[in-house]
């Protein structure tokens, strides 16, 4: 599980129990269509598991191994 997560607010939390708010606040998400990207860690997807039906997420683009830290282009 490696990478990052772009998560996006989709549904208010007005209404929601205080822990889902809690939630949202700890992943950063304050309004509607707000976007934050987080990395892609057991703790982070158990949050959003507490949360479906307000959020959503993806892989962000480019969270995969960047080329200048691959040691297989390095040279003997």
């Amino acid at each position: 599980m490696a990478g990052q997560l772009k998560v996006t607010l989709v549904k208010s939390a007005i209404g929601s129990k205080p822990k889902a708010r809690g939630t949202l606040r700890a992943l950063g998400l304050r309004r509607i269509n707000s976007t934050n990207v987080l990395p892609d860690r057991p703790e982070i997807r158990g949050m959003l598991a507490k949360v479906p039906h307000l959020v959503s997420f993806e892989e962000a683009p480019g969270s995969g191994v960047s080329p200048e830290r691959n040691s297989s282009d390095e040279s003997p």
